[in-house]
């Protein structure tokens, strides 16, 4: 197929579309649920559209394909593909969104909160979209793990139903169990084939045929395509997910979640199916699915368990078709999945209606509802019977041509396949009869109400479309002509007409249906005379669960207790061993070429100084200030020896870092005990010290090794100092990394120390909130105290510092792109400005003086520093791309302007708002504490 550009609707917008349709109905409620329905159609209206526009293109044979680089040194690009079977499944799946929508408008109660349902409704329309139109299998694995996790959310709505809990725990257990199969299914699949690009897997279908791995990434594919579409043995799921409410369930059984699997086996069918393993294993397990669903189904009372599970036999039917691997079963599948969108989206509405009128979906308590709403029990009528194959309906044409297809297979296959549809049939018109036919059979029933026209229009349109296409099946032939050669990746012109002639599979059709009434006339009608035998998979799964996690928790325990030390003792000793190992195979190092270098004297005391405050710590860290003026030792001597070794910016960092973090652990070491208990014992010390030795002994010997030899190949320090300036403008080249190179770690980083500003002072009004805990605070805190809280030399001092401060910081933040500094240093000489003040004039004096909260410095920051990495796409660069020039005004030498000045904006406020909330939190426990002493 050639492969075609287009100017419609990309299909990256038609993927987004849902997702950002999402953020409205929420919103869109306070005006009342008409807007809310509105802004939930708009978007999936707008999507579909998008896709109806590229038809033209791709009834000529073309694909349309979109790549927007993401990750691309791993092979992940958000790449779609806009094909004949995606097509296919997008518009049905957003087609039958937007009559999804319309009946849940009317059906949602006020009190179900109509804006959180829709909401959840196009997250989970928008992974499926993004699904289908998936081109990376990467991509491709998101989206499906997202269908899960939104289907989650949907059978779960209703939160206060226990049924619906477990319905929505099974369903995800079940189906993230199986993606995870996936996952490791597809990424051996990439790997056999050298792309992760849907495209270029199918055109290596030969090289997949070749691999032995080929069997291993079929079958861990198909366990998670299986546990999606509910195939035996992981089809109990689907029948416990008719908790959720009835749209969800229209939605979810008809065109969306359980079709992602049958997607996957049809995307995937030129890779697949001319393997032998393919066609012994996918249509077995699709028949017996497709007989063992029919025969639940029979014995179901539930109208939404009997659609269930019918729809756990349709499935199976489907993935049989998709595994005989021929052309026919494929035109076949897509056929019935048309049709099987058009029979039980409306099944599922109506037994939400009757479900509404008589108050109960019990067949055993319903019965003459035909004469209070006779729309409706046409609209049953006609969908049911198309379910169940009887002619001049849609479901008549594809189950004629699955019989077809099953007798080329043998006669076990056929036999069985026609159990199934004899089966099929007889739960079909079981529906009708015990719902609609008959005498009421429970006081609901009799008083019943008639639905309005917003229950039944949705419904009536799909049992329109299966009506027309049973009458005029060239309707649909477009469409799976277009699907099937998309599938087969070869041209498929399928013959669809009411009437084929006396076949056999017609004589076959014949037989299920006449059977069928047989059937339900020895089991006793509508209502069986008793339940039928049915094994409760369920039962096993609850009992599995509790098991298996009782399992993983004796293990976590055995390999984690909770124990730090332990977790060390383990990690640092199999470093060791590792090591060790690795010496004695031989290194491979080369010769040692560099001479040693003389110590200077001042370098000798500096590191013994450091050696013994770090010595000191380990033997004296009971002693909590003892230990903290240990650790501060030891940070002045590391800045010591930034400083020696020409590295001022870390020198700066170091000292800035070491003064605010002492003066925050001060403050909290005020509302703990002077020492720490003993907890270890004598020997576990000494075991402690001998690891930590060889630990440290290793290490010593790993520096040595390298330092003493040099390296065959370029390194990455010898790349920054090429590219420092060239790339990112800059002479600095620490701030260019941080800025640029690394920019995208260094903006994860200020995000993660406002998030742990956030939780300190989370957790700082947490204790606040209650009052023993700030008796104990009040009772821990030292309470020997100076005579003058608040010294006079050292306020004023303090008050002539900050403006210097900040005048300094301002200079190395100015400087920093060019010279040692940058907006972390700023930040943290800005914050010990600040810390003086809180110091020496009290919290409630620096407090009433803050004009801009901390949260919001640090809500600015990171997204200040945010917006100059979206910045970066307005020039067509990647996401936190730097860009610079120069300005040159009359008089003055050229100045230097770079966008990273701004992300050094954003890390300079972030720093200040994090560490001055941190400082706050603790203070305010403080104050807190000591709520009679007054403040300056």
């Amino acid at each position: 197929m050639p492969w075609g550009a287009n100017r419609h609707m990309q299909p990256l917008l038609i993927a987004l579309l849902p997702f950002l349709g999402a953020l409205f109905p929420g919103l869109m409620v306070r005006s009342g649920r008409d807007a809310a329905t509105w802004a939930t159609a708009l978007p999936t209206g707008l999507a579909m559209l998008g896709v109806m526009l590229h038809l033209p293109a791709l009834m000529r044979g073309e694909v349309i394909l979109q790549h927007v680089a993401w990750l691309p040194q791993i092979g992940l690009e958000a790449s779609f593909r806009l094909d004949g079977l995606s097509a296919f499944f997008a518009i049905m799946i957003l087609g039958i969104g937007l009559l999804i929508t319309l009946y849940a408008r009317f059906y949602l109660s006020r009190e179900d909160g109509a804006g959180r349902f829709f909401t959840f409704l196009l997250l989970f329309q928008g992974a499926m979209t993004g699904l289908v139109l998936s081109d990376n299998i990467l991509l491709l694995l998101i989206f499906w793990e997202l269908t899960s996790l939104s289907s989650f959310l949907l059978i779960g709505y209703w939160g206060h139903d226990q049924q619906a809990r477990r319905g929505a725990r099974m369903a995800l257990a079940v189906t993230a169990a199986g993606g995870l199969a996936m996952i490791a299914g597809m990424l051996i699949l990439g790997r056999i084939a050298g792309s992760y690009q849907i495209t270029g897997i199918l055109a290596a279908r030969d090289l997949v045929m070749a691999s032995s791995l080929r069997l291993p990434a079929m079958l861990l594919i198909l366990t998670g395509a299986f546990a999606k579409s509910a195939q035996v043995p992981f089809h109990f799921w689907l029948p416990r997910a008719m908790a959720a409410p009835t749209p969800v369930s229209a939605y979810l059984h008809s065109a969306t979640m359980v079709k992602a699997g049958l997607f996957l086996m049809a995307r995937l069918w030129p890779v697949f199916a001319p393997m032998p393993e393919w066609q012994a294993i996918v249509p077995v397990v699709g028949l017996i699915t497709m007989v063992a669903g029919a025969a639940f189904a029979l014995g179901e009372t539930d109208l939404k368990g009997l659609l269930a599970w019918s729809t756990v036999s349709h499935l199976g039917l489907i993935t049989m078709l998709l595994g005989l691997g021929t052309q026919p079963a494929a035109e076949a599948a897509m056929l019935h999945i048309l049709n099987h969108a058009l029979f039980k989206a409306p099944l599922f509405m109506i037994a939400g209606i009757v479900d509404h009128a008589a108050h109960t979906r019990d067949l055993r308590r319903l019965g003459g509802l035909w004469r209070i709403m006779p729309l409706t029990f046409v609209l049953a009528l006609l969908a049911s019977l198309s379910m169940a194959g009887v002619p001049l309906l849609g479901g008549f044409l594809s189950k004629e041509l699955m019989l077809e297809a099953v007798m080329a297979r043998g006669p076990v296959f056929t036999v069985l396949a026609l159990v199934a549809a004899l089966l099929s049939a007889a739960y079909s018109f079981r529906f009708v009869w015990g719902t609609f036919l008959g005498r009421p059979r429970s006081d609901g029933a009799a008083h019943a109400h008639a639905p309005g026209v917003g229950l039944w229009l949705a419904p009536a349109l799909l049992v329109i479309g299966a009506v027309a296409v049973g009458l005029q099946p060239m309707l649909a032939a477009p469409a799976v002509d277009l699907a099937a050669g998309a599938v087969t990746d070869s041209p498929v012109h399928v013959h669809l007409a009411v009437w084929h002639g006396l076949t056999p599979a017609l004589a076959l059709s014949a037989i299920a249906l006449l059977g069928a009434f047989a059937l339900l006339a020895v089991i006793g009608g509508p209502v069986p005379r008793g339940p039928l035998p049915v094994p409760d998979a369920e039962r096993l799964f609850w009992r599995v669960i509790p098991a298996a996690e009782g399992a993983a928790a004796r293990f976590g325990e055995a390999l984690q207790n909770g124990s730090m030390a332990r977790a060390l003792a383990v990690l640092v000793g199999l470093a060791l061993a590792l090591t060790l190992a690795a010496a004695l195979a031989g290194s491979g190092l080369g010769p040692q070429v560099r001479a040693l270098t003389p110590v200077a004297p001042a370098a000798l005391i500096g590191w013994g100084l450091a050696m013994l405050a770090t010595a000191a710590l380990a033997a004296l860290h009971r002693d909590r200030l003892l230990a903290l003026v240990m650790i501060g030792i030891v940070g002045l001597m590391v800045s010591l020896g930034f400083a020696w070794l020409s590295a001022p910016d870390l020198a700066l960092t170091q000292i800035s870092v070491e003064v605010v973090t002492i003066v925050l652990m001060l403050l909290a070491l005020n509302f703990l005990p002077n020492t720490d208990p003993v907890e270890d014992s004598g020997p576990r010390r000494r075991a402690d010290m001998v690891l930590a030795g060889a630990a440290g002994l290793g290490m010593t010997a790993l520096i040595y090794a390298l330092m003493r030899r040099d390296f065959a190949f370029p390194t990455i320090s010898e790349f920054h100092a090429q590219n420092s300036y060239l790339g990112g403008g800059g002479h600095n080249i620490v701030n260019v990394i941080l800025v640029d190179f690394r920019g995208y770690d260094t903006f994860g980083e200020i995000t993660v120390l406002g998030i742990a500003a956030l939780v300190i002072y989370a957790l700082a009004q947490s204790l606040l909130g209650r009052a023993h805990i700030r008796q104990v605070i009040a009772a821990s805190a030292d309470q020997l105290r100076a005579g003058d809280r608040h010294p006079l030399m050292m306020i004023v001092g303090s008050r002539l510092m900050l403006p210097l401060a900040l005048v300094v910081a301002m200079f190395i933040f100015l400087r920093g792109h060019n010279a040692p500094g940058g907006g972390f240093v700023a930040g943290l000489v800005v914050s010990i400005g600040l810390v003086m003040q809180y110091m020496a004039s009290g919290f409630g004096w620096a407090q009433e003086r803050v004009r801009i909260p901390y949260h919001t410095l640090i809500g600015a920051g990171v997204a200040i520093a945010a917006a100059t990495g979206i910045g970066a796409w307005a020039n067509g660069k990647p996401f936190m791309t730097s860009a610079f020039g120069y300005v040159t005004l009359p008089g003055f030498e050229p100045i230097e302007l770079a966008t990273a000045a701004l992300f050094d904006l954003g890390v300079f406020v972030t720093v200040l708002g994090a560490v001055m909330l941190a400082l706050a939190s603790l203070s305010r426990l403080g104050v807190a504490a000591r709520s009679d002493e007054p403040e300056v």
